[in-house]
């Protein structure tokens, strides 16, 4: 045998050994720091989510880490250094998503036996305090904090910087601490996040969603999350649509293991967002 077609041979067996070609890249960008959604550990249902999608499409999961702050879609998908975002509002702006995998509300939480509340018309929330999110002063914070201001309710509120320390594991959580120390009434946070954290707070903590899902026409406190690509890749979308279909079952699992409150009743599972 000529020393080429032994070469050849050797190089093939080789390729057999390795598995072959490469395996597919599933470039996924998400933030380091941000339980119950993701961390740089995986230890996130997004992750947990992210992995099963890999594992059905045979792709290996190679993530950039960037904190999910303003300008995270700008500089992490738009600029090209991956190619899926996890846990982001159906339908957003400026970007391509998939089919919706869960939805979920703003929800009240307060220590065991403390206030009943479950609306901001609730006249309760006058004579306590209350805790909320904050993003900025330029009137970006989330939908509960716009609430209470159109009603005028600001001197008992607290605002806990969504961002946070980022020193510090988990930066969001802090709103949910100050309420198990009693620093706080009542705390009005996104769904999965207060799912979470409530089940891990030494203080018993209970949830109630916000009701009604929209404060006006124009503030919803209700929202499906999907996955998001850039507008060019549709058949990227199209093959994680298929994938979060078909995992269904796997990833409803996943989502009531991290204590993810849902309002699916009409979600449809499959299609674009109702």
């Amino acid at each position: 045998m000529c020393s080429n077609s032994l070469k050849s041979l050797v190089l093939a067996a080789l390729l057999i050994v390795s598995g072959g070609a490469q395996a597919r890249e599933l470039r996924i960008c998400a933030d380091p720091n941000n339980l119950p959604f993701s961390n740089e550990a995986e230890e996130g249902f997004e992750n947990k989510i992210v992995n099963l999608i890999a594992e059905d499409l045979g792709a290996e999961v190679r993530y950039t880490w960037w904190a999910q702050r303003r300008g995270f879609l700008r500089n992490t998908l738009k600029a090209e250094v991956c190619d899926l975002v996890p846990g982001l509002p159906a339908n957003l702006e400026g970007v391509r998503t998939t089919a919706p995998y869960y939805r979920s509300s703003y929800v009240f939480v307060t220590r065991a036996g403390g206030p009943d509340v479950s609306s901001f018309n609730d006249p309760v929330l006058r004579h306590i305090k209350i805790g909320v999110h904050l993003i900025g002063d330029d009137g970006s914070n989330p939908p509960p904090a716009h609430a209470l201001a159109r009603r005028g309710i600001v001197e008992n509120v607290r605002g806990y910087m969504i961002y946070g320390d980022y020193s510090e594991p988990n930066p969001p959580a802090r709103i949910l601490d100050a309420l198990a120390a009693g620093e706080i009434d009542v705390a009005v946070v996104w769904g999965p996040l207060g799912g979470y954290f409530a089940a891990h707070e030494p203080t018993p903590l209970t949830m109630t969603p916000v009701k009604p899902a929209f404060d006006g026409p124009q503030l919803p406190m209700v929202f499906d999350i999907s996955m998001a690509v850039r507008k060019e890749d549709e058949a990227l979308r199209q093959e994680i649509d298929t994938v979060l279909s078909r995992r269904r079952t796997d990833i409803d699992a996943i989502l009531s293991a991290y204590g993810v409150p849902r309002l699916d009743v009409g979600l449809k599972q499959a299609g674009r967002a109702p």
